[in-house]
């Protein structure tokens, strides 16, 4: 019965699989014969074997490569088994012992098994047989090898090892876990288990072997405006991915972007692109591959400046809630701060006990910080302040010039914090000056009594409430102002008081600074009107050349513009005023040329109307006499400019007035045909010529004017060009 169970399993064995991979391998120790039956059974389904038979004493595993070629293998782990003979018990066990397979006729059989040197073996010895079998299992498939031993039987050898069985090899992908199992198939049933990883890259051997280890490497060239991506130890010809990416910490990189390439094949990225949170990533172009990532800015300082350059902090203000957003393309370590700074320009005193850490994701609230118009919120990273946002242009409750006190919980005690100190009351001086102590009591009093503006109440870890107070001083510093005021005038009564005891002393002093006021100043005792538009580079240049005319000694009026006189009768009244004061009077009206003021000169030459109410009276629109506040037509103050062409284009029709165009050579290629008749001055490449014109035929020849005009032609290409 136990013949013919073996003979069964053979034939189960044969009918299961029957099929060798050529790429296993089976090699057996000195004293043992081996066959390999199959390298794919279904295991569990054999019936039982011998009650005694060979017995498992070790099994070993180990890393190997299965290669086709040599750059191409696959990982896989190589089982060792130790077996062992069991010990004696009797004649039973010499009745069941088999003879050596030679005399049987497998060893021709067909049935697809290979034998290993039968060493150490003969006709004339006796041998027991076993089926090994051994299964190898991972997540996802499994796979179960038969092999069949003889080892030859004398009474030395019960209950000692006999030799290795080395089954080449199980695969597995690279880094999985294979639970590998032996046993031997008998009543017995007894089983050895081990589990192992398979290699992965990181074993040298599988570096150059496996195509999945063979990733290329990625190496960065920065240059001055781009940066070279350079796939080193790729196959040529063989297609690989290129991935850029930001790296996040929360998670919310994305796909980034990826390219397809061939090798060799190089990449160029701007250096706008460049930041610390860049990172490549490349991988070959085959089924599961490794993939080689690389962050080579991390550290780079001038990645971290063009990230800071794309960062934005911004602050809402939601009821009294104070809250900030800061974005930016990478994570950034820094931290919010917010501080105190009562003039733009000058430091800003942090709150103690309010900075927390830049989260970089959705509004941060500041709890118990209310909106003040002197708050700012300063972002810092690496000591330095990266950005600063302020609420000093908000609408808010609260003056610059507020000074802020810290009264501490408990004790009612209160400082004012000054250029980065809290100093007590008792020793504060108003912006410096004064006697200590003077404000002391008033600004407890205000305190007291709520005239002060509660900035932040919070409790810090001691539980000892602070409070920020945000108290005015425009009061007290009005009264102070005030002494002063009197004391400059006391002192200029007395300076007048000694100069009318030296009478003769000050005629001479004032006939010496009239004559040297008369000599720098060549267009001295002249007066102008200067209309422009109103748009930027027409104010900047109105600005420019007005100072650079006041300091010729020419005095110059610029609409728009007009200060009290505007208040009082309004853009276009004023203009009609000072139109009809410069004729009356014979003085220069200049029509500054820029874009708008063409298309408006356009729109008049080509019988459009700029100022509404067009269908009025030519009076209404340019009187002749100065207008009164009542009778004022409703204009726009952006149409001073086209109301202008209305009262110069019926003087200029009749050749009256002293009219000079000017147009900005740099944004005005031609004069409009409506202004033609006026002599016209390219500026600031004509200004020699538009200075004589100033100046009058009186003047005109003289040389006072050829030392200023290039100054004044310097500062006018200087606001031109803002």
């Amino acid at each position: 019965m136990h013949a013919l169970g073996q003979l069964l399993l053979v034939l189960v064995v044969g009918l299961t699989g029957g099929r060798g991979d050529p790429r296993d391998t089976l090699a057996c120790s000195q004293g043992l014969t081996c066959r390999l039956l199959d390298t794919d059974v279904l295991c569990g389904t054999e019936p039982p074997g011998p009650r005694q038979e060979l017995a498992l004493a070790r099994l070993r595993l180990e890393p190997a490569l299965r290669c086709t070629e040599p750059t191409a293998c696959a990982p896989c782990l190589e089982a060792r088994v130790r077996l062992a003979l069991p010990p004696a018990t009797g004649t039973a066990t010499e009745s069941r012992l088999s003879v050596q397979p030679g005399t049987a006729g497998t060893e021709d059989s067909g049935d697809g098994g290979q034998w290993s040197p039968a060493t150490g073996a003969t006709r004339s010895q006796t041998n027991i047989t076993g089926l090994l079998l051994l299964s190898g299992h991972t997540f996802a498939s499994s796979r179960c090898v038969a092999v069949e031993v003889w080892a030859p039987l004398g009474p030395a050898l019960r209950g000692r090892t006999v030799g290795w069985v080395i089954f080449r090899c199980f695969e597995a992908p690279l880094g999985s876990e294979l639970h590998i199992s032996a046993y031997m198939k008998s009543r017995g049933r007894q089983r050895l288990s081990q589990q192992q990883r398979v290699p992965d890259c990181s074993w040298p051997a599988a570096q150059d072997a496996v195509p999945q280890c063979q990733v290329p490497r990625l190496r960065v060239s920065p240059g001055q405006k781009e940066v070279v991506v350079e796939v080193e130890g790729a196959a040529v010809g063989h297609s690989y991915t290129l991935r850029l990416y930001h790296n996040h910490s929360h998670g919310t990189s994305g796909p980034g972007r990826v390219v397809t390439m061939s090798s060799p094949m190089n990449y160029v990225l701007s250096a706008d692109e460049v930041l610390p949170c860049l990172c490549l990533q490349v991988w070959p172009e085959t089924q599961d591959p490794l993939r080689a990532t690389l962050c080579p800015f991390s550290h780079d300082a001038e990645a971290w400046e063009r990230l800071w350059a794309q960062s934005q902090l911004v602050l809402h203000i939601e009821g009294q809630v104070l809250t900030c957003s800061l974005s930016a393309p990478c994570d950034l370590l820094a931290e919010l701060v917010p501080c105190w700074q009562p003039v733009p320009s000058g430091p800003c005193q942090p709150l103690p006990g309010l900075q927390q850490p830049a989260r970089g994701k959705g509004p941060q609230e500041f709890g118990g910080l209310r909106p003040h118009p002197n708050l700012c919120v300063q972002v810092w990273s690496s000591g330095q302040v990266r950005l600063t946002q302020c609420l000093r242009d908000r609408a808010l409750h609260g003056r610059p010039d507020d000074l802020l006190l810290l009264e501490r919980g408990g004790n009612a005690s209160l400082c004012a914090m000054e250029r980065g100190a809290c100093t007590p009351l008792a020793s504060f001086t108003s912006r410096g000056a004064g006697h200590p102590g003077l404000l002391e009591q008033d600004l407890q009093r205000d305190v007291a009594v709520g005239q002060c503006q509660q900035v932040s109440l919070w409790h810090p870890l001691n539980r000892t409430g602070v409070v920020l107070w945000a108290c005015p001083l425009h009061k007290y510093l009005r009264t102070r102002w005030a002494l002063v005021w009197m004391g400059v005038l006391l002192g200029a009564a007395c300076l007048l008081l000694l100069l009318l005891m030296k009478k003769e002393d000050m005629k001479g002093w004032l006939k010496s600074l009239r004559a040297g006021y008369g000599s720098c100043g060549p267009l001295q005792g002249r007066r102008a009107l200067l209309v422009h538009a109103a748009e930027p580079v027409a104010e900047r240049a109105a600005c420019a050349l007005m100072a650079a005319l006041h300091s010729l000694g020419l005095t110059v009026v610029a609409a728009p513009g007009g200060g009290s006189g505007v208040a009082a009768l309004g853009p276009l009244p004023w203009l009609h005023a000072q139109h009809h004061r410069a004729l009356r009077d014979s003085d220069t009206i200049i029509l500054l040329l820029s874009p708008a003021a063409v298309a408006a000169a356009q729109q008049w030459d080509a019988g459009a109307r700029a100022v509404p109410e067009s269908g009025a009276a030519e009076s209404s629109l340019c009187p002749r006499h100065n207008p009164d506040p009542d009778d004022v037509p409703t204009v726009a103050p952006c149409e001073v400019f086209a109301a202008a062409l209305s009262c110069a284009m019926p003087v200029l029709a009749v050749a009256q007035g002293h009219y000079v165009v000017a147009r900005l050579e740099a944004l005005v290629p031609a004069v409009p045909p409506a202004l033609r008749a006026a002599p016209a001055f390219a500026l600031p490449g004509e200004m020699e010529r538009f200075l004589q014109a100033l100046a009058g035929p009186a003047r005109q020849r003289g040389r006072c004017l050829e030392p200023h005009v290039a100054a004044v032609a310097e500062a006018l290409q200087r606001a031109v060009g803002e």
